[in-house]
């Protein structure tokens, strides 16, 4: 929810906040935030939680509110044993799956506090802060600890901070598909061996709920409550419209190209692509016709990214390009263990590039993208799983959306070495399972079909710019781009909302420039564009730059002694 307004489909307009006998300081910041009525997994939760004391197990579709129904119980918890002891210990763990939505969820957590003093600390492990900083942050025992699973258990493995849990009595673990398909089974495993099972309370929160759930359940849950919602009625009122569309390894860039470039798509559109050069090449190209777009992925720095993410949703950029790392993790589905298994040597890796890359950043799902018009998976994902994380940054909180997936066939496959992508080889098999998966959940993918002899006439100024951007132009433009982020994260240490002419200095979508600046790619002539989109001009013809009469005897222009084709003193 992140203080933002939902749906209309989500709010129980029968309760509201006032009912659940919450402490002022809560209620107060509850309606700062614009908050009356509940959504159902609120209405659900926070009483099961305040009242029974049972353990939460929560499946609810994005942008329902999942945050706060855990997040107001583990508060007035917190603030109601303050009454008996002013001390500060730590009272509650939130995990998430990546370090963005650790931020996230710290944001919204401080505005859910603010009116309670120094009552109630924080503190995200996850936020980049060096270790040092973070140990002695640990001392002051905050009541609430945000982090992702590894991150913390390499703090207790280390008894970094001397981490006391013995009082604990929340535990929330946010986005759990998520965090089991990232790997981070082993770190749950290890971390419930510090925690006091018998006392604690738990939250499992997700979008979507598999059998994976029910070793997390019958290790930390004791008397579960377990809430479905919004199921049958979501189905009926999705707004998601999803077309995919078959298409040639180059013809991915040309009709990139004349989508943005005409503005055939309105509002924001967040790109999908499988590796860190694959985003670059494409922003190179883009950036040729005039198309400013911005990078996302997990080797710029935390903090940049961060801004990235709070600057898109605040409108400033209208195309991002984000890489989806998390589509090399293993996410298959039991129906495609059998299919996938003949191809698991095959796995496509990532471009041998040395650069730091942070292990724990995730795009796909738990990033807060607000108001995303279009998902575009220029390159398709690898798993059908990840194809609904994906889609699901769009269309969401009741509002219409739309996703395009481009598909290369098999025959395709290969026949433009430069524009081609290892995991193209598999895109007929994972568009097959999408159109399965999506059939079973009362969704329909459409084929759509562009018009390309009215794309035709863009080809050779898309070839063009396309052959400028070159291997060692992709290299140079990433080690540009990770430079200006470091640059940049410095400055936004130092809270650059202060000085408002630093701003246009921390944009993230300026120009990197590949190998050759061709300046005049950035005009479309009217001839290139559809009849029915060209400006209105009356054909007058030719008209020469200078008046001259032709002497029809000789053939010649009066006054032009010489022929220009074989003197260069020839006059003008």
């Amino acid at each position: 929810m992140s203080g933002v307004a939902v749906a209309d489909v989500y709010i129980d307009s029968s309760v509201n906040f006032d009912s659940f006998g919450l402490d002022p300081r809560l209620n107060q910041a509850i309606k700062q935030l614009g908050f009356k009525n509940p959504t159902l997994v609120q209405s659900k939760a926070i009483p099961l939680a305040l009242q029974e004391k049972r353990d939460i197990i929560a499946k609810a579709s994005t942008g329902s509110g999942k945050t706060v129904a855990y997040a107001v119980p583990v508060v007035q918890s917190i603030l109601a044993q303050k009454s008996n002891s002013k001390e500060h210990e730590i009272k509650a763990i939130i995990l998430v799956p990546t370090r963005e939505l650790a931020t996230q969820v710290h944001s919204f957590m401080g505005k859910l506090v603010a009116f309670c003093g120094k009552e109630v600390k924080l503190l995200n492990l996850a936020s980049g802060v060096s270790d040092s900083v973070q140990t002695s942050l640990l001392l002051e025992n905050p009541e609430v600890i945000i982090s992702t699973p590894s991150k913390l258990m390499s703090f207790l493995e280390k008894n970094t901070g001397n981490i006391e849990l013995q009082n604990l009595t929340y535990l929330v673990i946010d986005e759990v598909d998520l965090i089991l398909s990232y790997g981070y089974s082993d770190d749950l495993d290890k971390l419930a061996n510090y925690l006091p099972l018998k006392t604690l309370q738990t939250f499992l929160m997700s979008a979507t709920l598999n059998e994976d759930i029910n070793d997390l359940k019958a290790k930390f849950c004791r008397l579960p409550a377990v809430l479905k919602l919004n199921d049958d009625e979501l189905n009926n009122k999705s707004k998601l419209v999803q077309y995919y569309a078959r298409t040639t390894e180059f013809d991915k860039f040309l009709l990139a190209y004349v989508i943005f470039k005409l503005h055939l798509i309105k509002g924001k559109t967040l790109i999908f692509v499988n590796n860190i050069d694959r985003g670059y090449r494409l922003k190179l190209f883009l950036e040729q016709f005039g198309v400013k777009s911005c990078i996302l992925n997990s080797e710029l720095p935390v903090n940049s990214r961060l801004h990235i993410v709070d600057e898109f949703n605040k409108n400033v950029y209208n195309l991002l390009i984000a890489t989806d790392d998390s589509d090399h993790i293993r996410e298959v589905d039991e129906e495609e263990d059998e299919e996938q298994e003949q191809d698991e040597t095959k796995e496509p890796k990532h471009v041998n590039i040395k650069s730091k890359q942070d292990k724990e950043y995730g795009v796909s799902r738990g990033v807060d993208f607000k108001n995303v018009a279009c998902v575009l998976n220029f390159d398709l994902p690898t798993t059908a799983k990840s194809y609904v994380h994906r889609i699901g940054r769009t269309a969401r909180a009741g509002k219409s959306g739309i996703s395009l997936s481009f598909v290369i066939p098999d025959k395709e496959f290969g026949k433009h070495k430069v524009a081609s992508l290892k995991t193209a080889k598999k895109d007929e098999k994972i568009l097959r399972r999408i159109l399965k998966q999506q059939g079973k959940l009362g969704f329909e993918v459409k084929p759509y079909q562009f018009d390309m002899k009215q794309v035709e006439g863009f080809r050779y100024r898309s070839e063009d710019a396309f052959r400028a951007v070159t291997q060692v132009a992709i290299r140079e433009a990433r080690v540009k781009e990770l430079k200006n982020e470091l640059l940049t994260n410095e400055k936004l240490k130092r809270h650059f909302e202060e000085n408002p002419d630093d701003l246009a200095s921390l944009r993230h979508d300026k120009e990197l420039h590949s190998a050759k600046v061709q300046t005049h790619l950035k005009r479309v002539p009217d001839y290139l564009l559809p009849e029915g989109a060209r400006s209105s001009k009356s054909n007058i013809g030719f008209v020469p730059f200078h008046k001259n009469r032709v002497n029809k005897r000789r053939g010649k222009k009066k006054g032009n002694k010489n022929d220009p084709l074989k003197t260069f003193r020839a006059k003008k």
